[in-house]
């Protein structure tokens, strides 16, 4: 093969870029194989994640029950924080509230009296459980609030909210009494209901029986379907009304337009007509935050859907926030494996272009020619990849909906120029293989012709100073924020546990030689001792190739730690939190339903029974803390429980450590250990919430608990966080019989009582109240029943879902990349070394000696990569679980031996493999060129 090394007269320099490129791409089709593998790969996954992260931007709630309505009048569901950075700047941050924030009904008559208004309708809408025995029918239905084969929730609404969808009835008439019904097409066909049976409904209060006077759909006579993704029971407006127990405000208000009025006219004029004769206010606006907009907003178009969903906003929000994170860490792994994928390629030609060098070709010529041949790998690969983020993008959308991590009601959008993403993340993926190819080859293309062969003959014996000095500044600022994240607490030290990995994986990446160099050292002996002349031949070639064995065990070390740090984190949490939750159950038995909730007043009825010596309901809601972190405003969105102070610890115990939980009530809160430490808590001392509703309430500590893991930081009585929730349904009720000796503890339930004739006789009687339970319940609660030895209490995260998805896919990414990026350096490296074995062949080294060569070194590149990478985890581990947790880091064995396996067997992959062209023929005499 020639190569012309200087331009003709009058032709352009890069005239013999485009020649050697091409010869190159032709002759090291290998190497350039693996790149292009990697580069594909990447542009796949950072377009796949850029399209979930631009739908989930463009996201909204689904626009169902509003369709029919031009505009819908609703109350401000975000509050918001603004403070002074440490640099002085003003900043200012919000977060969306998810309980309802309610309008006035005295605003009605303004909005109906707007031009072109055809009429302005109150809505409310409140969970309902419903059972019915059709006269149709041979035995009676299932609890069909939220049945396994209707899927969706059901509510309750007045029957003039019907025209905002708009509902018509298909058969029947309207409801003419307080003991009528409508019900949605699609919940009437489940329950094999039709007009003139009777069911029986349960709101916020007791169960009541009521006739279907009729059916409807939206959508017209011909739609016999109804809402996808919500119930719909239509009571009189009056009645709906006095269910809902908020007879002075409405949850929203639609605005119905007259014939030939836009959208826009309806906002201008109900807008105008809000803020005239002193603005409209939502009905918290005296409790909510000074700057906080308590003015009533007016949404059309597809913001109409928000009402509807009150889960839609916050769970885009926290979808987006996971989304961004990971895309960090996914760019951040990809621009590192595919720079050193490109590296190497371009390493394993150092020689050739030696050789280029030392006969004239210019600097100039040698970077173009890397920088064509990158280009030409890069662009298609990226293209490819581009393609196949379409599909991505859909199997991660398919993968949150089918495991619920997002909820229904909210729309994820893919409009056309959504899949200008992919575009750009393609161009990302082509820049950063040409800065690596650039990179590559600069230190070959800048040495003197004369020295060049020289150069190129000797392995560097260990990496340049600055890289050195660099890569030990890294692991110290590694340890130095595993330390913050010791003395820290919450986000802080979540941040500084998450920085001290990212820099760890850095300056491992940077010393990679010598960290190769000092694991053979460690393992060279014992390789030369039980390896015998395999394991001397494998110390000393590894000895000899520290450079190129520490670029093969970066990738293992990034994998081992990114991958153990992302379920490590999440299963310590989970095992701490479990643990926790079932300690602190104390209960015998537990009331639970698969509908909406359990009302208060069953509540009261299950505690009368005999035998009950103490019940609580538990309430789960949500609260907002204002903070300042790093000077930064900070709103973060917390789960929380109520229970009846009375019932604890007899039921419940938090594991109090100071204060009287007796003291719980009306303006009081208990508060977490790790979050009172956090906050210079104490008690006495006073704390301020802004809970669902937006309300802003200032509350003093009563007493403080340790298990906030399961818990949450906050507790509260029912009647202090009752009022500021939507719909005050209890999740279930918490029973004790005082068989156990109330706060003594709960262990292992009914079966764990003392043996003999006094556990049979606990057990017979703990059984005979939960036969009296049951009875009461019959005739209280829709779809609920008693169950013995209660599950442990545990919050309830908004995020959880979303996050275990998310962290799936993200783990499935670092180990795809790792694989390739390890599989690829390997195999560049041992095809570089072909000439190497057909050489110790020739010498008279046996096919074995030189696959047990093959095999210890394989064996020390993964136990180094194994071991520093965990190592790696474990320190920033270490550092967030023991003052969280007060436990060490904990992964599943069967998450661990999966990430060993899959390291033993692309290690094993990439050295074996590539050495079997060298291998196959006994007799060296026999082997061909490489």
């Amino acid at each position: 093969m020639t190569y012309p090394t200087q331009d003709r007269p009058g032709t352009r320099p890069r005239r013999t870029a485009r020649f050697l490129a091409a010869r190159s791409l032709k002759l090291h089709r290998k190497a350039w194989a693996a790149v292009f593998a990697v580069l594909v790969l990447t542009s796949l996954v950072l377009g796949g994640f850029a399209l979930a992260t631009v739908s989930a931007v463009a996201g909204h709630a689904r626009v169902e029950r509003y369709a029919g309505a031009a505009a819908v009048v609703t109350g401000d569901q975000t509050t918001r924080f603004t403070a002074k950075s440490l640099g002085g700047e003003t900043q200012s941050t919000s977060a969306e509230l998810t309980e309802r924030v309610r309008v006035p009904r005295s605003v009605l008559p303004r909005i109906a009296a707007v031009p072109g208004v055809r009429a302005a309708v109150a809505d409310d809408a409140f969970p309902v459980a419903m059972t019915a025995t059709a006269k149709h029918s041979a035995t009676p239905t299932d609890h069909l609030t939220d049945h396994p084969t209707y899927g969706h929730p059901t509510y309750g609404h007045p029957w003039q909210a019907a025209a905002l969808a708009p509902f018509t009835l298909r058969e029947g008439h309207a409801p003419a009494g307080p003991r009528q019904v409508v019900l949605d097409g699609r919940l009437a066909d489940r329950a094999g209901v039709r007009v003139g049976d009777e069911i029986t409904v349960q709101a916020l209060g007791d169960p009541a029986t009521y006739e279907v006077s009729g059916i409807a759909a939206p959508g017209g006579q011909g739609d016999r379907t109804g809402l996808a993704h919500q119930g719909a029971v239509f009571f009189t407006d009056q009645h709906a009304r006095r269910l809902a127990g908020h007879p002075e405000s409405t949850d929203a208000v639609g605005v119905l337009a007259a014939p030939g009025v836009s959208d826009e006219q309806i906002h201008a004029g109900v807008r105008k007509a809000l803020d005239s004769a002193g603005p409209a206010r939502s009905t918290t606006a005296a409790q909510r935050y000074e700057e906080d907009n308590t003015a009533l907003r007016v949404l059309t178009g597809d913001s109409r859907g928000e009402p509807e969903f009150l889960d839609a906003a916050p769970s885009r929000s926290g979808l987006l926030q996971l989304l961004a994170s990971v895309c960090v860490l996914v760019v951040m792994i990809a621009v590192l494996v595919v720079a050193g994928t490109v590296a190497q390629a371009v390493h394993q030609r150092a020689r050739e272009m030696a050789l280029l060098r030392a006969v004239g070709a210019t600097p100039g010529q040698l970077r173009a020619t890397v920088s064509r041949e990158v280009r030409t790998v890069a662009v298609v690969a990226a293209a490819l990849g581009a393609l196949g983020a379409v599909p991505v993008f859909g199997l991660l959308l398919r993968l949150l909906r089918a495991r619920d991590a997002v909820p229904a009601g909210l729309e994820l959008p893919t409009p056309w120029w959504l899949y200008a993403a992919p575009l750009l993340t393609a161009a990302l993926t082509v820049l950063v293989a040409w800065a690596a190819g650039a990179l590559a080859c600069r230190r070959t293309a800048r040495i003197r012709p004369a020295q060049a062969m020289g150069e190129a003959q000797r392995e560097p014996e260990r990496p340049g100073r600055g890289r050195t000095v660099t890569g030990l500044v890294m692991l110290f600022l590694g340890a130095a924020s595993a330390g913050t994240a010791v003395l820290q607490f919450g986000e802080v030290a979540a941040m500084a546990a998450s920085t001290a990995a990212v820099t760890l994986v850095i300056g491992c990446a940077l010393l990679g030689p010598w960290i190769a160099r000092g694991a053979l050292r460690v393992l060279g002996a014992p390789a030369r001792r039980l390896g015998g002349a395999g394991g001397y031949l494998a110390a000393a070639a590894a000895q000899a190739n520290a450079r190129r064995l520490g670029a093969a065990i970066t990738p293992i070390i990034l994998m081992v730690a990114f991958v153990s740090v992302q379920l490590s984190g999440g299963a310590t949490l989970d095992r701490q939190g479990g643990r926790q939750a079932e300690d602190a159950v104390r209960a015998d038995l537990a009331v639970t339903t698969d509908g909406p909730g359990i009302t208060e007043e069953t509540v009261r009825k299950v505690a009368r029974v005999p035998g009950v010596a103490a019940a609580s309901g538990v309430l789960h809601s949500t609260v907002v803390l204002a903070r300042k972190e790093l000077g930064d405003p900070r709103l973060d969105r917390l789960p929380v429980l109520a229970v009846s102070p009375a019932a604890l610890p007899h039921v419940l115990d938090p594991g109090f450590v100071e204060g009287d939980p007796g003291k719980l009530g009306h303006g009081t809160v208990a508060v977490g250990k790790d979050r009172a430490r956090s906050l210079g808590l104490g008690i006495g001392s006073t704390v301020t919430l802004r809970y669902g509703d937006g309300a802003n309430v200032a509350l003093r500590v009563a007493a403080v608990y340790e298990r906030s893991l399961a818990l949450g930081d906050f507790l509260f009585a029912p009647e202090e966080l009752a009022p500021h929730m939507s719909a005050p349904l209890h999740s279930r009720v918490l029973l004790s019989t005082g068989q156990q000796g109330g706060a003594d503890g709960h262990q292992g339930g009914v079966g764990a009582h003392r043996g003999g004739a006094g556990g049979q006789q606990e057990q017979a009687s703990v059984r005979q109240v939960q036969a009296a339970v049951q009875r009461v319940l019959a005739d209280a609660a829709v779809g609920a029943h008693v169950v013995t030895d209660p599950a442990g209490e545990q919050r309830e995260a908004e995020d959880r879902g979303v996050g275990e998805v998310i962290t799936m896919v993200a783990v499935g990414v670092i180990g795809g990349f790792t694989v390739i990026a390890v599989l690829s350096t390997l195999t560049l490296i041992m095809i570089g070394r072909r000439q190497e074995i057909q050489l110790l062949r020739l010498v008279g080294a046996g096919r074995r000696q030189v696959r047990r060569m093959l095999r210890i070194e394989a064996a020390v590149v993964g136990l180094a990569g194994l071991v520093v990478g965990a190592a790696v985890a474990v320190i920033p581990l270490t550092a967030l679980s023991l003052p969280l947790t007060g436990a060490l880091p904990y992964l599943p064995p069967a998450q661990a031996g999966l990430i060993v396996a899959v390291v033993a067997a692309t290690v094993t992959a990439g050295t074996l493999l590539p050495m079997r062209p060298a291998l196959r023929k006994r007799h060296p005499a026999g082997l061909g060129r490489k």
